[in-house]
C-alpha cells in the first residue's frame, strides 16, 4: 500500500496503537487485506483507494499527475503561480483546470530522487508502532545531517520471519531543499496534504515528509455516507442479534411448553401403567388362588365318587379353604377313611359326636376338611423336628 500514499500505521494503525502494542500493524494489514478483495469502485467509495494528486515542480511549471491504485496518469502541466496575499490565499488555482472529483483529491508534492537520501535499517518488530520516533534517533548516524536540519519519515519494507526483525527505510530531505520547492508552489503550498519522495523509477516511495503542523486535512466527501452506512450496519447487526435472541426465547418457551405437555402425558401414562400393573398382579393373584383351591364342581364330583351309597348330604358348605359336610349315613364311622387321600382336600375329621337318627336308622354326622393338597412330607418332618428340638 505504499504506492497508494497510505503510510503504514494510518487511521487503523493509530487505532491499533491505542489498543495495545503491535495492534496498529495488524489492523493496518487486516484493513488492507480486506480492501484488496473489493472492486476498484467500491474501494474508492469506502476511501481505501480515492487516489491523490501529485505536484512535481519542473522549472517554471508544475507537472500534475494522478496516482490511483498502482497506476500513475499524467494530467498535464501548469505554470507556477506567484505567491498571493493571505486574503486571497484560500482560492484554489486548480479548481477551474481539473474535474471536481480530481480537484477534491489530496494534493502531494513529489520530490525528485536527487532531493532526498534513503537508508535501509534493521529494527526490532516492536518499533513498528512508533517507527518515525525511533528512526529519528538514527539520523545523525545514518546521514550527514542533524535531525533539526532535515525533514524525514520512514516506512516498513518487510518483516523477517526468522528473527522477527523489521526492515525499514529512512527517507531524509534537507530543509533547505524542501523550502524552495514549497515556495515555488506559491498558493498551492498551503493546500498540500503531504510531501513524498520519488524512487528511481518515478514512483512515490510512500512517505510523508511534510511536518504535521503544515499538512492540510482534506475532509472525505464520503465520510457522512460512510458513517451513515456504518451506523446502519451496526443497527442491522443489533436488530439481527435481537431477533435471534427473541427467536431463541420463543423456541425455549415452546420447548418448555412441549416438555410440560409431555410430562403430563408421561405422568398419565405412568399412572395408567401402574394401574394396569396392579390389575395384572391382582389377576395373577386370583389365578394363583384359583389354581391352589379346587372348584366347587371338582369338590362335588370328588365327594360323589368317595361317599358310599347309603350316605345323604343335608348341607355342603365351601367357605374359603374349609369344607363342611352335614348329613346322614349308615357308614358314618368309615367316612373319614373314605375321604382321606383326596388331592382336593386334606385332614378330614368329625366335628362333634355321631347322633343316631331314629327316623332313618342312620347316624347324623358333621365332617370338616381343609381344601387344597396336604403339606409335603419333608416339610411336615421338618416341622416335627422343630417342635421336638426344644423338648
Amino acid at each position: 500500500m505504499s504506492r497508494l500514499g497510505i503510510r503504514p500505521g494510518g487511521r487503523l494503525g493509530h487505532i491499533g496503537a491505542r489498543l495495545g502494542p503491535g495492534a496498529g500493524g495488524f489492523l493496518h494489514w487486516w484493513g488492507t487485506a480486506l480492501a484488496s478483495w473489493l472492486p476498484t469502485r467500491w474501494r474508492r467509495v469506502l476511501g481505501f483507494d480515492r487516489g491523490r494528486l501529485l505536484l512535481q515542480v519542473d522549472g517554471e511549471e508544475v507537472q500534475l499527475r494522478l496516482q490511483r491504485g498502482d497506476g500513475i496518469e499524467d494530467l498535464g502541466r501548469v505554470p507556477l503561480l506567484p505567491a498571493v496575499e493571505d486574503s486571497v490565499s484560500t482560492l484554489d488555482p486548480l479548481a477551474g483546470l481539473l474535474a471536481p472529483p480530481v480537484a477534491e483529491l489530496p494534493r502531494w508534492l513529489l520530490l525528485s530522487p536527487a532531493h532526498g537520501l534513503r537508508r535501509r535499517l534493521s529494527l526490532p518488530a516492536a518499533a513498528a508502532d512508533r517507527l518515525r520516533d525511533v528512526v529519528g534517533f538514527e539520523i545523525d548516524r545514518q546521514t550527514p545531517f542533524s535531525a533539526e536540519a532535515v525533514v524525514y519519515d520512514a516506512r516498513v519494507v518487510g518483516r523477517r520471519e526468522g528473527d522477527g526483525q523489521l526492515d525499514a527505510e529512512l527517507v531524509v530531505v534537507p530543509r533547505q531543499v524542501l523550502e524552495p520547492q514549497l515556495t515555488a508552489l506559491g498558493p498551492l503550498a498551503g493546500q498540500l496534504a503531504g510531501v513524498d519522495a520519488a524512487a528511481a523509477d518515478g514512483v512515490p516511495v510512500g512517505v510523508n515528509l511534510l511536518p504535521a503542523e503544515r499538512r492540510r486535512r482534506h475532509r472525505d466527501p464520503w465520510i457522512v455516507w460512510n458513517l451513515a452506512l456504518a451506523a446502519t450496519a451496526v443497527l442491522l447487526v443489533l436488530g439481527l442479534f435481537w431477533q435471534l435472541l427473541d427467536n431463541r426465547r420463543d423456541a425455549a418457551e415452546a420447548f418448555e411448553q412441549r416438555i410440560a405437555a409431555d410430562a403430563v402425558a408421561g405422568r398419565r401414562a405412568a399412572a395408567e401403567r401402574q394401574q394396569l400393573a396392579g390389575l395384572i398382579e391382582g389377576q395373577a393373584f386370583l389365578d394363583r388362588a384359583r389354581a391352589e383351591q379346587p372348584t366347587a364342581i371338582e369338590v362335588i364330583d370328588e365327594l360323589t365318587r368317595r361317599l358310599p351309597d347309603g350316605t345323604y348330604l343335608e348341607k355342603l358348605s365351601i367357605d374359603e379353604q374349609r369344607l363342611m359336610l352335614i348329613g346322614l349315613s349308615n357308614e358314618a364311622a368309615a367316612l373319614i377313611g373314605r375321604l382321606q387321600g383326596s388331592p382336593l382336600w386334606h385332614s378330614p375329621a368329625l366335628a362333634g359326636a355321631l347322633q343316631p337318627d331314629p327316623a332313618s336308622g342312620r347316624d347324623r354326622f358333621t365332617l370338616v376338611a381343609e381344601l387344597g393338597p396336604a403339606a409335603a412330607p419333608a416339610a411336615a418332618a421338618t416341622t416335627e423336628d422343630a417342635d421336638a428340638a426344644p423338648r
